[in-house]
């Protein structure tokens, strides 16, 4: 389910309890909102209980991402700044002031709040987290809809053979010799310049002194000459080493694609490439046309196919059942999905000081993201089992958080299919 997310090295990594603790508890609850969400369409447990665990998974969901997660990650960045150390506690107060400011001012440019509701409501905070959110969905779902293609379709793997990777590996061989030559010349040099000044120790008078000046100076000007000579074929050398890498993946990758699995990886590609480009297009048109879908996607493509075929089918029988199992794959491929990036993510910029605010970072933004997907899968569900969690959500602007998600999604795909086209 989560091959490539591995929480027992992510804890390793992460020394402080309250840090675990908390990413635990952020993500317990999170998948706790799905595993409702399935409990809805399959009947289990009463509704008054479904309702009250429904209360009860929120008002700690957003205990934990609106009070706690921002004060800890305020009071970790202060203790990593000595100066501040003494005074961390009223510092990470301070830092948690400002962020419920700019968390509470940023409801006032969008259509979410509501005078009916108290200010610590249900429905406030999570208008607020759901923008987030919705950003955050958007903006992945924009990068995973444009690298999709570019990932499973061996049609944009560029042809590479044994003699290029060949030709890269002795170009960078000749860089990591030109290397070791110029620093060798470097410790002799110094080398020299150290014999030369303990001669011209020896040496008394004003010519002797005149001469010491002089041929110092040429010397640290030729050494800084080859030094920078050096940095550019260090530099040099890193960008042919991930040349090399990058052509003996291509290489792997093409490989792969000639065996089964690979075949089958790219007629997915194909699949989901279409599914891209409709998404896209729908997006588009959302937009254009300012509609949102009142019935859920599985409910209204039965009774297209149900109209045209002319057959006699149980439409809520079957969506039912439908629904189920594409809310499953939408659950499961969100959670593995967002694991497996944010592990990658955490590994590539932490380190013994930042550790502690990443995780505590990531816990934020994953926390965040299941909560949006509550909101927008709200709209996959058939009408008869989205009564309850519309009650516990609120009176909220649903509509609003839609046409958010297809803009934003919109102008992400763009954006990431000019960056593509640019580097190719």
């Amino acid at each position: 389910f989560c091959n490539g997310f591995n929480s027992d090295d992510l804890c390793w990594q992460v020394r402080q309890y309250v840090v675990q603790v908390v990413f635990s508890v952020t993500f317990a609850f999170s998948c706790t909102m799905f595993e409702l969400i399935i409990f809805e369409i399959l009947g289990v447990l009463s509704s008054s209980s479904r309702y009250f665990h429904w209360k009860l998974n929120l008002y700690v969901i957003l205990l934990v991402l609106i009070f706690v997660v921002p004060f800890y990650i305020g009071y970790f960045v202060v203790s990593n700044i000595r100066l501040l150390q003494r005074q961390r506690l009223l510092f990470a107060c301070m830092v948690w002031f400002t962020f419920m400011y700019f968390f509470w001012k940023l409801g006032d440019p969008f259509p979410i709040l509501s005078p009916k509701h108290g200010i610590l409501s249900i429905e406030q905070l999570i208008s607020r987290v759901g923008v987030i959110g919705v950003t955050l969905m958007a903006l992945l779902s924009g990068f995973g809809a444009v690298n999709c293609p570019y990932t499973y379709m061996s049609y944009f793997l560029r042809n590479v053979t044994d003699s290029d990777i060949l030709a890269l590996e002795r170009r960078l061989l000749q860089t990591m010799d030109m290397i070791v030559s110029k620093k060798k010349r470097i410790a002799m040099t110094r080398r020299q310049m150290y014999q030369r000044g303990e001669d011209h120790n020896k040496q008394t008078g004003f010519w002797g002194m005149i001469k010491s000046v002089t041929s110092t100076q040429t010397g640290s000007e030729n050494l800084s000459l080859i030094q920078q000579e050096v940095d550019a074929l260090e530099e040099l050398s890193r960008q042919l080493f991930l040349e090399t890498v990058d052509l003996q993946a291509t290489k792997e990758r093409i490989e792969y694609s000639k065996t089964f699995q690979g075949k089958y990886f790219n007629f997915l590609g194909y699949f989901f490439s279409i599914y891209c480009v409709w998404k896209i297009f729908m997006a588009t048109i959302n937009i254009v046309f300012d509609r949102v879908g009142k019935t859920d996607p599985v409910t209204r493509g039965i009774e297209i196919t149900v109209n045209y075929l002319g057959i006699q089918f149980d439409v809520k029988f079957w969506s039912q059942h439908i629904s189920f199992i594409l809310v499953g794959i939408i659950i499961v491929t969100s959670i593995r999905g967002l694991l497996i990036t944010l592990t990658k993510f955490f590994y590539a910029i932490s380190s013994s000081k930042s550790s502690n605010v990443i995780v505590l970072v990531l816990a934020q933004i994953m926390g965040m993201y299941f909560v949006s997907s509550v909101l927008l899968m709200r709209m996959s569900m058939p009408l008869e089992y989205r009564s309850i969690v519309t009650e516990v959500l609120g009176e909220l602007q649903f509509n609003f958080y839609h046409r958010w998600f297809d803009v934003i999604f919109l102008v992400s795909a763009l954006i990431f299919k000019t960056t593509f086209l640019l580097e190719t």
